[in-house]
């Protein structure tokens, strides 16, 4: 957490302002269409990351970083607002890191585990593990709001946030960094690796099974072939959700919380140059998702260009 909070109340993150929002938002809707040959499970899962990755880019991005720098909305920067916002941002960010894990384990169960896949893969559970994960990242970032305190009183009003002196010192607030760093993201990358190791361990023994029993046919095994979409999906998701996390990763179990601040090391250091390029890539995973639906998916690409042929078109109205 303290990482993210130096987003907040350290130096600038040069974070890409790009169209991000408007990305998820395009996946958003193409999903939730239903049109693009995947189950409603996945489809719930898929919907529910996009969601928290435009969460992340509306607090992360457009609140805290492009607001602090341009302030076209003071109100913001007042410090029990900034407060709340941190806590959004921070939970906003827990959900998109949890949302693949929860994905994951789901595909796993699909592929590995048939007897139990028609009681857990189903869209009802799906959005009982969404809720869960919803309700628990906010109960675990709460606390972040009694972290920060004003940078400056003006006219009796808070200003901007800032941790406070306590935060680096108090053996709560240490604990509670430790299990932060465990749980967002060091555990759900190991779980996804591990997922993604059982369901590739389980594809392999199966295909071998499957091409054993049909050495005699010519015809391509349309169950292999499912498999090969879904685990494309699935890896290509997980490398990156691990992939741009990486950095982060490296620089904070590196680092102590203390030097998380540079008062004089600023800009021309490598250190804080490789930690303001872990802060940009771990923004940037929350729009990449989208770009892996269209490589891996036939009918989002197709979904996708009727979109973009409706918009140009103006709704078919060029075309009568």
């Amino acid at each position: 957490m303290a990482g993210l909070l130096a987003c907040e109340c350290g130096g600038r993150v040069q974070s890409p302002q790009d169209l991000r929002g408007s990305v998820n938002i395009t996946a958003i809707v193409i999903l939730s269409r239903g049109k693009c040959g995947l189950n409603k499970c996945i489809t719930r899962y898929l919907v529910a990351m996009a969601a928290a990755d435009v969460m992340v880019v509306v607090f992360a991005v457009i609140v805290e970083q492009v607001n602090s720098i341009y302030v076209f909305c003071g109100f913001l920067l007042i410090t029990p607002v900034c407060s709340v916002t941190l806590v959004l941002r921070l939970a906003s960010t827990d959900c998109s890191v949890w949302f693949t894990v929860a994905f994951t384990f789901d595909r796993y169960v699909a592929i590995c585990h048939q007897k139990f896949r028609k009681q857990y893969c189903t869209e009802r559970t799906a959005t009982m593990v969404i809720a869960a994960v919803v309700a628990g990242s906010c109960a675990r970032c709460t606390p972040a709001y009694f972290v920060v305190e004003p940078y400056v009183m003006i006219d009796t009003v808070p200003w901007r946030c800032v941790q406070k002196a306590e935060f680096f010192t108090s053996p709560f607030w240490k604990a509670f960094e430790l299990i932060d760093s465990i749980l967002t993201p060091l555990l759900p990358i190991c779980l996804i690796l591990l997922f993604n190791a059982l369901t590739t361990r389980h594809i392999i023994m199966a295909n071998r099974v499957r091409r054993s029993l049909r050495n005699n046919s010519q015809h391509q095994d349309p169950e292999v072939r499912n498999r090969r979409k879904s685990m494309v999906l699935l890896f290509a998701l997980s490398a990156n959700f691990i992939l741009l996390w990486m950095p982060y990763v490296v620089h904070s179990m590196k680092w102590q919380v203390q030097n998380y601040f540079y008062t004089d090391k600023y800009l021309n250091t490598p250190v804080f140059i490789a930690q303001q390029f872990g802060f940009m890539l771990q923004f940037l995973s929350t729009c990449t998702n989208t770009c892996i639906y269209g490589l891996t998916q036939r009918k989002f690409r197709e979904e996708l260009r009727n979109g973009a042929k409706y918009l140009v078109t103006l709704n078919g109205l060029l075309c009568n």
